[in-house]
């Protein structure tokens, strides 16, 4: 296994591998997985690094699908049976140009199928809201714009939110997810509840007992199929991952969706894998709450990145909401 550089803390609250995560997650025992999260790289669309072993560097969708189900075929053995993978996605833009009209394609569905043909239930999905101002403002794409209104709008669309799809693999769950939620995450101050600062300089916000505040206003919003309140600039900080011209784009997921991720289908003391790494996101998380996080990343720079967010995560957690 060609691992460039490993990691793992003193207190094996993480192993971080500098390597091909397909290469990693074969070399994993069976079953020792309780929860995966991760942002699979978009084909051809988005240059992350300029290794040949990068999925992002496939030429077709169909390319990346052959290489990226030699990981799904990996994800199934290394999960245990009963538990669930959370994939962070959007469907595509389809130009003129590449694949001849101009329309969407369907990521997130192929992403779906592709784990069912390798035995995994479609469990679930959420849908997160994206500004669609921004995001006409980012890519100036031709459905967005005013001006097609004008002039023809069967050319209009509308802006492509986020999804989290969540696989599960089939098989009775060993290790009950149990209890109740102890805090709210999210970019809106929720009715009957009391904002606490936290170590990382965000805001908790706990539930007040005494004004009838409890878990189930907490499960109310995180079951709702739209996520509205999501923060998208509340990401990790990235700006010294990016290392020279073979990059052109890198998507750090936001942390409450990863934090809400975490609350809803693991517990304190589960191992969380995280394939694509990049600058730690998920594995930082897990080990603020309490979780120990495996995490491959092929980019040397976003390694090194989330080797220093994640040695910063394990000096401290979020003791004060332990699920």
């Amino acid at each position: 296994m060609d691992i460039i550089n490993q990691v793992i803390d003193n207190e094996n609250k993480y192993a971080l591998y500098n390597a091909d995560c397909v290469e990693v997650v074969s070399n994993l025992k069976d079953n020792i997985i309780d929860f995966s999260i991760f942002s699979p790289p978009f084909a051809s669309l988005y240059t992350y690094s300029n290794s040949d072993r990068d999925m992002g560097n496939c030429g077709s969708d169909e390319e990346f699908f052959g290489q990226f189900s030699f990981l799904v075929e990996q994800l199934y053995r290394v999960l245990q049976p009963g538990r669930l993978i959370a994939i962070h996605c959007m469907n595509l833009t389809a130009s003129k140009g590449k694949e001849g009209y101009i329309g969407i394609r369907d990521f997130r569905g192929d992403l779906i199928r592709k784990f069912q043909e390798y035995g995994f239930i479609y469990h679930s999905e959420v849908c997160i809201w994206k500004d669609p101002v921004v995001a006409m403002q980012r890519t100036k794409a031709l459905g967005l714009l005013h001006k097609t209104i004008k002039k023809d709008s069967s050319m209009s669309r509308q802006g492509l939110p986020d999804y989290l799809v969540v696989m599960r693999k089939p098989g009775v769950n060993e290790k009950p997810i149990s209890g109740e939620f102890t805090h709210f995450v999210g970019d809106e101050l929720m009715n009957n509840f009391i904002e606490h600062d936290r170590d990382d300089g965000r805001v908790a916000q706990v539930p007040d007992k005494e004004k009838g505040a409890t878990s189930i206003d907490v499960w109310q919003r995180y079951a709702s199929p739209v996520w509205h309140d999501i923060n998208q600039t509340n990401t990790l900080n990235f700006k010294e991952g990016r290392a020279s011209d073979d990059e052109r784009h890198i998507c750090p997921l936001q942390l409450d969706v990863v934090e809400r991720a975490m609350q809803l289908w693991s517990m304190p003391g589960d191992t969380v894998l995280t394939p694509f790494l990049g600058i730690g996101t998920e594995a930082y998380t897990a080990v603020k709450m309490g979780r120990k996080a495996i995490g491959v990343e092929l980019k040397t720079s976003y390694f090194n990145l989330a080797c220093r967010n994640l040695e910063q995560a394990s000096k401290t957690q979020y003791d004060l909401f332990a699920e």
